[in-house]
């Protein structure tokens, strides 16, 4: 199955009641957690709409904001949703995306590509095309190359997926029976080199805690060690990403957003030590982000 869509459209602001305008809004202040959070960090996500419109949240600069772009859209939403990659320039960009299906266990491929027209980004043209199936009750997906790691139901499974064909393959179930407790979790880096190589995952529990784990990448299967980071709070969240501070690269912000729409942003000035006690923010208060957002 491969669906198709054309887009001339231009980049537009979406006001926090989910409206698409051709207003640009200015973005919000953010200053619950201005003082704990340096300006230079950044995060974002993808989010998709109730309606299939895709948009970005995003937490830069002290501010937040919402963008999308016309006809930018799927005819369902993706129950889990992961960026692959991209590429671009000054004026061109391309990405690609894997998407869930939420019904029919199908794993998308979803590419989307776009042009700097008239001073402004715009959407050129977007493709979702079926990839394979196998992927019902897809809860998250999260990808550090070569590998993509899915969690549903209690279990957690890696693929790898083909440098060549781009297709997941190779598929191991990991250690645990309790990764439905796990609520987000997103690839962060990758530790080490050849057999003592690991990708750090971070993500947060129902039981409040925020947790890095530590997959062995040559023995996935094997035991999983983990780091409970914090040990409240963190369950409200449906959606974590983390991003980047350009003045502060050892660091890194945690943006998290809960169902009902709120946000709350923490910085971490040390990503590698293993500890939360350096880990500072606050909330950003309700923004109207209801859309399904997946985490980056």
């Amino acid at each position: 199955m491969r669906t198709s869509l054309v887009a001339a459209a231009t980049a537009l602001t979406v006001v926090a009641a989910g409206v698409i305008t051709g207003v640009a809004v200015t973005a919000r202040p953010a200053t619950a957690a201005l003082g704990d959070v340096p300006a230079d960090c950044k995060a974002s996500t993808a989010a998709y709409r109730t309606d299939g419109q895709r948009l970005t949240y995003e937490y830069a600069a002290g501010g937040t904001n919402t963008k999308a772009y016309r006809n930018d859209s799927l005819p369902w939403v993706p129950s889990a949703f992961q960026q692959m990659g991209g590429a671009g320039d000054d004026t061109h960009f391309r990405t690609t995306e894997f998407a869930a299906h939420p019904t029919s266990g199908w794993l998308f491929k979803v590419i989307r590509q776009g042009e700097l027209v008239d001073g402004t980004w715009s959407v050129t043209e977007m493709s979702a095309s079926h990839l394979m199936d196998g992927f019902g009750g897809t809860r998250i997906l999260a990808y550090g190359y070569p590998y993509l790691y899915r969690a549903a139901g209690n279990y957690l499974y890696r693929y790898t997926v083909g440098a060549t064909d781009g297709v997941p393959k190779a598929k191991v179930r990991l250690a645990g029976t309790a990764w439905d407790t796990v609520t987000t979790l997103t690839y962060e880096r990758t530790e080490g080199t050849g057999d003592a190589a690991v990708d750090v995952l971070i993500g947060t529990k129902t039981n409040g805690e925020l947790k890095e784990w530590r997959i062995k990448r040559a023995t996935p299967t094997g035991a999983i060690s983990s780091t409970v980071l914090k040990s409240a709070y963190w369950d409200k969240f449906t959606s974590l990403s983390t991003g980047y501070c350009q003045d502060h690269p050892n660091g890194r912000p945690l943006l998290g957003i809960t169902s009902t729409g709120a946000a709350s942003v923490h910085f971490d000035a040390n990503k590698t030590d293993r500890s939360g006690t350096d880990i500072k923010g606050g909330s950003l208060g309700s923004l109207g982000w209801t859309a399904k957002a997946y985490g980056q």
